[in-house]
């Protein structure tokens, strides 16, 4: 009866011993998941951040701002005005705003905020502008073939309407009451470095658009 007792006694230390082992082993396995977690943490973290680098890179050229020399003028005369009289504007109603207190509930004070974001917002842009402008110049000799800066008579060969002339800027001195369109537009994407008598398909919201192009000037 003793050695029974002794049998278990000793069977039970084993089962100790193996479950310690067994245990062991498991919180070994637990160690390498949490590495696991770990390093696969760490490599999408970096694989986040390479790609922020690369987007960040392909966004580093600025693209440029194409303008006339009247355009060009016509940015930095508006870029003092904001700098010196704008500005001093909205900073002096952001001052009176604060002034009247409990800022909660101030409505000059949040539309004073806002116009100072937008007067800020349009100063960056216009610097931005201004350090990437390329002045348009007229070539000799090639008065048939469209540029920016081109003057174009067009026949809408769709809608069958009355020919309109158009001339050709850069994005910044767009102006549709004067007929200055955009290179960027859809027309201007279709007729820039086409030629008089050239038919060409303008991608329009209401569809496709057929064109010809009836003189350069």
């Amino acid at each position: 009866m003793a050695d029974d007792n002794k049998t278990n006694e000793e069977l039970t230390e084993e089962d100790l011993a193996l479950a310690g082992q067994s245990r062991s082993s498991s919180g070994a396995n637990d160690d390498d998941t949490d590495e696991d977690a770990e390093i696969d943490g760490e490599e999408s973290a970096e694989s986040v951040k390479a790609g922020e680098e690369e987007e960040a890179a392909s966004d580093g050229s600025e693209r440029e701002t194409l303008v006339t020399k009247e355009g060009l003028a016509a940015l930095k005369d508006e870029l003092m005005q904001l700098e010196t009289t704008k500005r001093k504007e909205v900073a002096a109603r952001l001052k009176e705003a604060i002034s009247f207190g409990d800022l909660s509930e101030n409505s000059e004070y949040e539309d004073a905020k806002n116009e100072q974001a937008l007067v800020e917002g349009r100063i960056n842009e216009l610097q931005r502008m201004i350090k990437t402008a390329r002045i348009i110049t007229e070539k000799k000799g090639s008065g048939k073939i469209v540029k920016i800066g081109s003057t174009v008579k067009l026949q809408n060969l769709t809608d069958k309407d009355e020919p309109e002339t158009y001339t050709i800027v850069g994005s910044t001195e767009t102006n549709p009451a004067e007929k200055k369109i955009s290179n960027e537009s859809p027309i201007g994407v279709a007729i820039v470095d086409k030629e008089q008598g050239d038919e060409v398909v303008v991608k329009a919201p209401v569809g496709e658009l057929r064109y010809k192009i009836i003189k350069v000037s």
